[in-house]
């Protein structure tokens, strides 16, 4: 019953409503195939089925959970759904959402050792458990100079990378007495806009990004990051930081992050590497390969809550040299200070990101690698690559379809002869149906479909089914 006195739900009331909770979730996924996988509402449609005001007092439980079936559930689009092939994966797992409750309840506030050490020390243990399970080198594990932190987002580490290279160029200076105009960053035409957002924000400015062009496998090209690394130089312009890409959004396309690398190291900038999605493939020995030339980064980072079935969010963020990011992120106000954190014994994570609370995120994480064990996640993934290049080999096959780019790993990348009104046509027609959702993209100028294999519960069928509807959807608008 809810306390009249003091307006909180009771410990018999939460296990109740709990355990109600668990079969909600329980149910939703056993029966996700049955939404139509693409949200049908339109815009102001959720909104106003909601009162104007809120309650003055207090309302049922019941009355609560009835208003998600009738108002929320049908403004959702079905990121879990084994139908989802659109951006990228969201997915997670029942190991994680149960790790997410714990760290819900514990309520912990992480920002300092001292403020919860487990949620510090699990995170230092779990993040040097990843540097093994995807063969990073040494330099990134915590009792060397460098370590890992986790961050909300790949834009978020992206962010932390950029202002760490932007103050080691400018020997620290740069937070003390403004952004120097003439520091420059570079990237691919492919990368992630988080790089023209962090430009933004680091004060650098988008002129000062360089975006680089890529080969034919839509990869950066070295020799041209060379060329304009060295001009810039010439021209008396501050070259700081390269992101490089190990899976762009648009196709998948992996960076000669070796090359690359080897550019950085000569011309002292600051490599980064992004593999937000990718990442987790490395877990697989055999597609190891696309971190070659990880050695020569100085920050690198992927999503367990894109392709490791841990719900977002979290991202594991490696540098080679904490000092630097500690150095440009580290402020301390009295309130903060305490005798553990003058030690140099303990990590506190606030000097690691750009807010200075932290969530327990590590739990989730824990779980999920102890559930399923290194070799679980590798069948999962092996299997998602294994379907991609399934469907690879009928659009192969296909007389109305042709890829558009390389599929190394799990992201298809295709479209129908008939051009890009057609294609257009096709992939509305697709996602108003329901039964699956595809986003696309526009590579060589050509409007393209993505078909992102990676959802928790895809299996064979569903991606048999899609390429069914894709196929009979096409021939109808042929027609």
């Amino acid at each position: 019953m809810k306390n009249d006195n003091t307006f909180h739900m009771d410990i018999d009331d939460f296990r109740k409503y709990g355990k109600l909770m668990v079969d909600f979730i329980a149910d939703y996924y056993e029966n996700i195939e049955t939404f139509p996988v693409k949200s049908k509402v339109k815009p102001g449609e959720i909104k106003e089925k909601l009162p104007d005001h809120a309650p003055s007092n207090g309302e049922s439980f019941e009355s609560i959970i009835n208003d998600v079936t009738d108002i929320i559930m049908p403004g959702i689009t079905h990121w879990q759904s084994p139908n989802f092939f659109a951006y990228f994966p969201s997915n997670t797992s029942f190991p994680s959402i149960l790790g997410e409750l714990l760290s819900a309840g514990f309520g912990v506030q992480g920002m300092l050792w001292e403020t919860s050490p487990a949620c510090t020390e699990l995170e230092i243990h779990v993040l040097d458990w990843l540097v093994d399970m995807l063969g990073l080198p040494a330099k990134f594990r915590s009792g060397n100079a460098g370590g890992g932190v986790i961050q909300d987002s790949a834009s978020s580490a992206a962010l932390c990378a950029l202002l760490s290279a932007r103050e080691k160029i400018t020997d620290y200076n740069t937070n003390i007495s403004g952004c120097n105009s003439r520091i420059t960053v570079y990237a691919s035409t492919q990368t992630h806009s988080s790089i023209e957002k962090a430009v933004k924000i680091a004060g650098i400015g988008s002129k000062n990004l360089r975006l680089i062009d890529v080969d034919e496998t839509l990869s950066m090209r070295p020799k041209a990051l060379a060329r304009k690394i060295r001009k810039d130089k010439d021209d008396g312009f501050i070259p700081a930081f390269v992101c490089a890409t190990v899976g762009t959004t648009s196709s998948n396309a992996i960076d000669p992050i070796e090359e690359i690398g080897k550019i950085c190291r000569h011309e002292n900038v600051w490599m980064h590497v992004d593999a937000a999605m990718a990442g987790t493939a490395a877990i697989c020995h055999e597609y190891r390969y696309i971190l070659d030339g990880i050695e020569y980064a100085d920050s690198c980072c992927f999503n367990p809550h894109k392709w490791m079935f841990t719900n977002f969010d979290c991202d594991c963020f490696y540098v080679a040299d904490k000092k630097a990011l500690i150095k440009t992120l580290s402020i301390l106000p009295e309130y903060l200070k305490n005798k553990t954190s003058e030690s140099d014994n303990i990590i506190d994570y606030r000097d690691w990101q750009i807010p200075l609370g932290r969530r327990f995120r590590s739990l989730k994480l824990w779980f999920v690698i102890r559930y399923y064990g290194v070799e679980g996640l590798k069948y999962h993934i092996r299997k998602h690559v294994k379907l991609a290049k399934k469907f690879v080999s009928w659009v192969k096959k296909s007389p109305m379809f042709q890829l558009a780019a390389p599929a190394p790993l799990n992201l298809v990348c295709f479209r129908h002869i008939n051009g890009d009104d057609f294609n257009r046509k096709l992939l509305a027609r697709l996602n108003e149906n329901g039964q699956l959702y595809m986003t696309h993209t526009v590579i060589d100028n050509l409007y393209t479909i993505r078909m992102c294999i990676s959802q928790t519960n895809t299996e064979e069928r569903h991606i048999k089914r899609a390429w069914e509807i894709i196929n009979k959807t096409a021939r109808e608008l042929d027609n």
